[in-house]
């Protein structure tokens, strides 16, 4: 979906998300702002025309290129292998909480759907390295947790505040928040 045009600070989702509509992209949002995924929820959406994810999606189609991604409908996973490891591809330079929390999210919607889940791994191959993630009781009750935050953001009547801008280097939601 394209950029629309300018969101009204009290504006409405453009969809709800019901208890299994949460995908990995509102709790990597969530994370990384609260504010990026109220108006991501709203349709404002200018992740088409920004060279940061262009790159990424180039990252993850050209490594790993045996594996399948899985489609869940709200969420889709790069790969799971055998035993139901999650496997998550990043771009990114630096590993990061929000990327394991994504991961996280994965194994709780996997585990929905009858599947026993033994935890992920998430891959920097920009940095050959990869972050293990654990799913047990605290896994999924932080995965729980950061799905209460997201439909919380998502339901507020208003648009959360920036973040301090150092923050937000990167983001192709700057322009609409700093512009």
């Amino acid at each position: 979906m394209s950029t629309v045009g300018p969101v009204s600070p009290t504006s409405s989702p453009t969809s709800e998300v019901g208890d299994d509509g949460l995908g990995g992209v509102h709790i990597k949002y969530l994370l990384h702002c609260p504010r990026q995924l109220w108006l991501y929820m709203r349709g404002y959406r200018p992740e088409a025309s920004s060279d940061l994810v262009a790159f990424g999606e180039v990252v993850d189609e050209t490594t790993y290129t045996r594996r399948r991604d899985i489609d869940l409908g709200e969420a889709k996973i790069d790969w799971v292998t055998t035993g139901a490891v999650v496997h998550e591809t990043k771009s990114s330079r630096a590993p990061s909480a929000d990327h394991e929390a994504q991961v996280r999210h994965y194994c709780l919607l996997l585990e929905r759907r009858g599947v026993h889940v033994r935890g992920g791994t998430v891959h920097y191959p920009l940095i050959r390295r990869t972050v293990t993630v654990t799913w047990n009781d605290q896994a999924r009750a932080a995965a729980l947790d950061a799905e209460r935050q997201a439909r919380a953001v998502i339901a507020a009547p208003s648009i959360p505040p920036r973040l301090e801008r150092r923050r937000c280097r990167g983001c192709s939601y700057t322009d609409y928040c700093w512009g």
